[in-house]
């Protein structure tokens, strides 16, 4: 090599380690980056006192905020519940609250906030107005599609006298189904439309992205003849749907809802709520096909009921904890 080659040489080595040092690369999607955290918001009781979080740093051991005490107080709808509360990022970095306020009321709460520490106003959103007979609005989440650029806002709901074929499986005569709407910023919606039947009657469904497709965890909520009461799941190549047939359950002898999913490194886990039993509990999976329940190995606050599993960034995490003994 000549001596105009080496120092070609050198300095294309140089080049290269610097950039590895400035900039080092992006984790695989699913995987914890150095500088992530995750929180867990809930609600405790009824949902009276609002909003309730939990951080961890291995997705397995979550340690209450601020005392277990709520972070935003519900005043949104007739009766001003805070139940299933969902958190989001949108594109433009702000978090979005989207809650159940009330067990018979068609209208859920919405709020924004930068950090989870300050809140704008809560906002109330009747999502499906144009079913004037629809008997609640339960369980809503608010999934940002990037395709289409905008959110997806879907919940359960009880129209009284559809789907016939399952109304004896219901409990209470709510016979569910998922519907939802869309929006690109919080103040125009598209009308309420069917999202998922899948032939059961059915609550409680969260959307995560899965490399190039989309996976709905949701809660069979079949009553008669013979209880369901589990989690199972169904996918889509697009956010928007169609979804397919549910998978057979995936969790175990024991009633489940409200799932929450995450990937934290190479297994999925999704936590959820084991109510008959007053705790959480949680199942694993590295393909979504074999199933692990780790119920043993997660610990929350107690109390905690029906919540979202999110990654946050380590100095959002720091904020929150110097809160903590406020």
């Amino acid at each position: 090599m000549t001596s105009e080659g080496r120092r070609l040489f050198l300095w294309l080595l140089l080049t290269t380690l610097l950039a590895a040092s400035v900039w080092p690369a992006h984790p695989a999607a699913g995987e914890r980056g150095a500088g992530d955290a995750y929180v867990f918001a809930y609600f405790k009781g009824n949902g009276e006192d609002g909003l309730h979080l939990a951080y961890s740093r291995d997705g397995l051991d979550w340690q209450a905020l601020n005392n277990d005490r709520s972070w935003l107080k519900p005043v949104v709808g007739r009766d001003k519940l805070m139940r299933d509360p969902h958190i989001s990022l949108g594109p433009e970095g702000t978090y979005h609250l989207v809650w159940t306020s009330s067990w018979t009321e068609a209208v859920i709460g919405h709020a924004t906030s930068p950090d989870l520490i300050h809140w704008s106003e809560q906002q109330a959103i009747w999502p499906i107005k144009n079913e004037p007979t629809a008997a609640n609005v339960w369980a809503p989440e608010a999934f940002y599609d990037a395709r289409s650029q905008q959110f997806i806002i879907f919940w359960s709901t009880t129209i009284p006298g559809r789907f016939p074929e399952t109304a004896r499986s219901a409990d209470n005569g709510r016979n569910h189904r998922i519907y939802c709407t869309t929006t690109k910023d919080f103040r125009e919606f598209t009308p309420a439309r069917l999202f998922y039947d899948g032939g059961f009657n059915v609550i409680d469904a969260t959307i995560v992205e899965d490399q190039q497709r989309y996976v709905m965890f949701l809660k069979d909520e079949t009553l008669l003849p013979v209880a369901q009461k589990k989690i199972r799941f169904t996918t889509s190549a697009r956010a928007e749907g169609p979804y397919g047939p549910a998978s057979p359950p995936i969790t175990g002898a024991y009633w489940a809802e409200g799932p929450s999913a995450i990937k934290i490194g190479e297994r999925w886990i999704v936590y959820f709520d084991k109510y008959r039993d007053h705790r959480y509990g949680a199942v694993a999976s590295r393909d979504l096909k074999q199933w692990e329940d780790i119920s043993e190995q997660v610990h929350f606050p107690p109390g905690a009921r029906h919540g979202t599993a999110l990654r946050v960034p380590e100095s959002l995490l720091t904020n929150l904890l110097g809160l903590k003994q406020a």
